[in-house]
C-alpha cells in the first residue's frame, strides 16, 4: 500500500515544479517554461488520479495540496529570493502539523 503514497509524492514534486516554472514563464511569455508547466502539471494530475483509485480523496487532495503549498513557498525562498514573514513561518508549520496528524 506504499506505492500509492509514493505516486502522491511524485505528483506533488511534479506539481511544486510546473508552479515554479510557471513563475518562470513571466505570464506565459517564454516558451521554455511553459513546456515546464503543461508537462509538470500534466504529470502531477495523472499520478493524483492513480493514486485516488486507492487512497481515500479528503487524504489525498489535503496532502497534496498542502505539501505542494509548502514546497512551493520553499521554492520561492530558494530561487526567486522572495521572503517568508514570521505569520508565514507560523502558517506553514501549521500546515505541518496539519498534515501529521491527517495522515498519522
Amino acid at each position: 500500500m506504499i506505492f500509492p503514497y509514493i505516486l502522491l509524492g511524485i505528483a506533488i514534486v511534479s506539481e511544486v515544479f510546473g508552479s515554479t516554472m510557471l513563475k518562470l514563464s513571466n505570464g506565459f511569455t517564454r516558451l521554455s517554461p511553459i513546456a515546464g508547466v503543461i508537462v509538470g502539471f500534466g504529470i502531477a494530475f495523472y499520478l493524483l488520479s492513480i493514486s485516488l483509485k486507492t487512497l481515500p480523496l479528503g487524504v489525498v487532495y489535503a496532502t497534496w495540496s498542502g505539501c505542494g503549498t509548502i514546497l512551493t513557498a520553499v521554492a520561492g525562498v530558494l530561487f526567486f529570493k522572495e521572503k517568508i514573514n514570521r505569520q508565514g513561518v507560523l502558517g506553514i508549520g501549521l500546515l505541518v502539523v496539519g498534515l501529521i496528524l491527517l495522515n498519522g
